[in-house]
């Protein structure tokens, strides 16, 4: 199981808005059932296979560009964590606990 965040910001729009592109995205994720996804201020963060989690990202980047964007800056940070199962509930808290030691 991997986390994924993923950030993608199309470049040189008529707008500094981006919650409409961020829209695009979150829509599409919804054609992968198997994983889940976050949305954040700064990012969409990704629970899933590796695999199906990158097929994912770069859906989110090319749709961009079929929907106007000439450039698109897609920034992708993975935890892929082997030794025992990864979920987003499980990394806060994990730091929750910590809080609370």
């Amino acid at each position: 199981m991997a986390i994924l965040q993923v950030s993608v910001v199309p470049v040189g729009t008529s707008t500094t808005s981006l919650s409409s592109w961020v829209a695009e995205c979150l829509r599409l994720l919804a054609a992968y059932p198997n994983l889940k996804h976050e949305l954040t201020p700064m990012g969409t963060v990704i629970e899933g296979s590796l695999e199906d989690a990158l097929n994912a990202a770069r859906d989110m980047h090319e749709v961009l560009f079929k929907i106007g964007a000439q450039r698109v800056l897609t920034t992708i940070s993975i935890d892929d964590r082997r030794d025992r199962r990864l979920t987003l509930r499980s990394k806060v808290d994990s730091v929750v606990k910590k809080l609370k030691e």
